[in-house]
């Protein structure tokens, strides 16, 4: 296992979690690389790191700071070069090429980029992982103490994955897989490479950016300049073989309505109630295009949000199209809706801002860059994973990079249930998340040495 550097948070201690007396099955001992990626998953949720949304400064947190800090104390072990952590916590560096002697092509520069934050769902920052050794199937009691139970029946998910090594929550937070289950990956790649230096690879770059769970702040504040790639991976995703290269264009808006308030005992001609425009304005909307009612590639406006008191409303939307098209009518359509409230109540003074957030990364895809998706699928099939490919209603910090010009593709960590109290991440898909990235690295020298 690879050993915490001098002053790591130490790795939580892995607990079993059956809640039903079963008959032992023999433990396996684990496989090299997953008990590595194990050891750095464990080290990594043991430090919150949870973003705040609302807060404008960047990182929205200062336990995200901790948590860029136990990276750069173990990359600076690895001796990574032009290694830096900036002002807004984005970590960044290289891994130089190892090419053999007398080499004169050209390698890309392949990069990696992982967030530091784990999402804030109203529940605990901490997080309290379990380790379930040969999970025999069933029901879980994640925790005794407090009642919290994982059913079968209500995570039909969990059926695939009897016999294997999981990691669980204790049912008080988010298990964190989403994005530390990458981070342990990429930091065991590096380690990887740097401890065989008989291998050969180009050019490797990371980033680890803070806040991509409250509007992929992070790497907006990513210097590019950093991070001088070719194309690049985030590894943002769930199942195994989960492959994505759409993802929504996403943009918000917000509707401030100024009314005018009045005492009930005159209020005839003379109150304008900005609550009630607020309400009239959510129902100009198509009930039928909301994320509720809408899957796939369908599109939706999303009124995120209703905020009033006498004298001023305040509404939020979401606005997420895969079609770029489409996504640009959508906009349209609440600015033709603040027209229609603003005719409908002349006295309201009512202003709409609008803010692209991040766009579809299939966008950034052209024939000279596609090839990152084509080392993807290849690498899925030397490594016998059936791909999954999906078209993500969301985004990653590689739906922003893509817009600057850098295509970066995702693909899973392994874990499932993001965002929630049972997530949970099996060991075996986690290393082969790894083998997928070890093996990119590979093809990209393979491909340009001409093998």
């Amino acid at each position: 296992p690879i050993p915490a550097p001098a002053g790591a948070a130490p790795a939580a201690s892995p607990i079993l979690c059956y809640n039903i007396p079963k008959t032992p099955k023999e433990e396996l001992p684990m496989s090299q690389l997953t008990q590595q990626l194990l050891d750095r998953f464990l080290r990594y949720v043991n430090i919150p790191s949870q973003s705040r949304a609302g807060i404008s400064s960047v990182p929205s947190t200062q336990d995200q700071w901790h948590m860029a800090r136990q990276l750069e104390a173990e990359l600076e072990i690895m001796d990574l070069e032009d290694l830096h952590l900036s002002d807004r916590c984005v970590l960044t560096g290289y891994l130089p090429a190892n090419l053999p002697e007398g080499f004169t092509g050209s390698v890309p520069k392949i990069g990696f980029c992982c967030h530091l934050d784990t999402v804030d769902v109203n529940l605990s920052p901490e997080v309290h992982p379990q380790v379930v050794r040969n999970y025999p199937g069933g029901d879980l009691v994640l925790n005794a103490e407090k009642g919290i139970l994982m059913k079968a029946a209500e995570h039909p998910e969990l059926a695939d994955y009897v016999g294997q090594d999981i990691v669980f929550t204790d049912g008080t937070s988010v298990l964190g897989a989403d994005n530390k289950a990458a981070v342990a990956n990429v930091m065991t790649m590096l380690q990887y490479f740097t401890d065989h230096p008989e291998i050969h690879h180009g050019d490797i770059y990371v980033a680890f950016v803070p806040d991509e769970e409250v509007g992929l702040k992070g790497s907006k504040a990513l210097d590019i300049s950093r991070f001088p790639v070719d194309f690049a991976y985030t590894i943002d995703c769930c199942a195994l073989g989960e492959v994505v290269y759409e993802t929504f264009n996403a943009g918000s808006a917000q509707v401030d309505i100024q009314g005018v308030s009045a005492h009930p005992m005159n209020a005839k001609g003379n109150l304008v109630n900005p609550t009630l425009l607020a309400v009239d304005f959510a129902n100009f909307f198509d009930r039928k295009e909301t994320p509720e009612c809408t899957e796939g590639k369908e599109g939706y406006i999303w009124i995120k949000s209703i905020q009033s008191n006498a004298t001023h409303a305040t509404v939020q939307l979401a606005i997420r199209d895969h079609d770029k098209a489409r996504y640009e009518a959508r906009k349209q359509t609440i600015l033709a809706n603040v027209e229609r409230l603003k005719h409908q109540e002349p006295r309201a003074q009512v202003r709409c801002t609008l803010e692209d957030i991040y766009g579809n990364i299939a966008d950034a895809m052209t024939p000279d860059n596609r090839q990152a998706v084509d080392f993807l699928y290849e690498a899925l099939d030397e490594l016998a994973i059936t791909p999954k490919t999906i078209a993500m209603r969301g985004g990653t910090d590689g739906s922003y990079l893509s817009t600057r010009g850098i295509f970066t593709p995702n693909y899973f960590t392994g874990a499932l249930n993001f965002h929630s109290r049972y997530e949970f991440l099996p060991l075996p898909s986690l290393e082969k998340s790894c083998q997928v990235t070890l093996k990119l690295v590979e093809k990209v020298f393979r491909k340009a040495a001409g093998k």
